[in-house]
């Protein structure tokens, strides 16, 4: 009889036992890639509601490349092309400008201060980005119109060769731009300097440098590894699918 009693005492422990204990819950997951890796991220749903954790790694990745096409001129032929279809060129950069914006408005991230600022630097990169390819178009077409430019005072030595009267200083500069560079250009510049549309050719290279310079003077410093990591805590856990290096 003590021995039935002591079996259903422990019996009913573990019943007891049992009811106390914790139900296992799953967490939700958000997937996202990175570096060459696929992730699997682990969050609570307390803290985090999963849109905001999408809007905050929008931040970081998709929406931190420039949502403008490719603007590549390097001869006359492709120089021609752009002025005879500047007004379409300067639809389609509008359109990919507002999209954009529309894009960033409709986010919703984590509230914290970090973000925050990240979004507030996406808008004043797209704004940046918008203003620089109105010009760039426009100054194929009209040269002279750089004279009005947001970013004159740091780029102005290339505006002012490419707007000045005195081709002399035009081609003094080019000259100058092209010795800056790598040795394997100088053959390629030499060619351009003999070449019957010598002055497309000086335009191409200084509107380049120029949009190099204008481009460099709004990016930011941004440490992309210490976002990322940021980022990473939001998690619980991670898991990593990565490529071989």
């Amino acid at each position: 009889m003590k021995k039935l009693f002591t079996g259903l005492l422990l019996a009913l422990s573990c019943i007891l036992t049992a009811q106390k204990a914790p139900a296992k819950i799953n967490q939700p997951v958000y997937d996202y890639q990175t570096f060459g890796c696929d992730v699997r991220g682990y969050f609570d749903p307390a803290q985090y509601k999963k849109e905001e954790i999408d809007g905050t790694y929008k931040l970081l990745y998709p929406l931190a490349s420039s949502p403008f096409s490719t603007l590549t001129v390097f001869n006359p032929k492709k120089l021609d092309l752009i002025r005879s279809n500047y007004t379409q060129l300067l639809q389609q950069a509008e359109k990919e400008y507002v999209d954009r914006k529309k894009e960033l408005n409709g986010l919703k991230f984590i509230d914290l201060p970090i973000w925050k600022q990240q979004y507030e630097e996406s808008i004043r990169l797209l704004e940046s980005e918008y203003q620089l390819r109105k010009e760039l178009l426009m100054g194929y077409s009209d040269p002279q119109s750089l004279r009005n430019s947001k970013f004159y005072n740091t780029c102005a030595g290339y505006i002012d060769a490419m707007t000045t009267s005195d081709k002399q200083k035009m081609y003094s500069v080019w000259k100058s731009l092209a010795e800056s560079q790598s040795t394997g250009t100088r053959d390629t510049f030499n060619a351009k300097w003999n070449d019957q549309q010598k002055d497309d050719y000086a335009l191409i290279d200084l509107m380049n440098a120029f949009h190099n310079c204008a481009n460099h003077s709004f990016r930011p410093t941004t440490d992309d590894d210490a976002l990322f990591q940021t980022f990473e805590k939001i998690f619980t856990k991670l898991k990593r699918d990565c490529d071989e290096p």
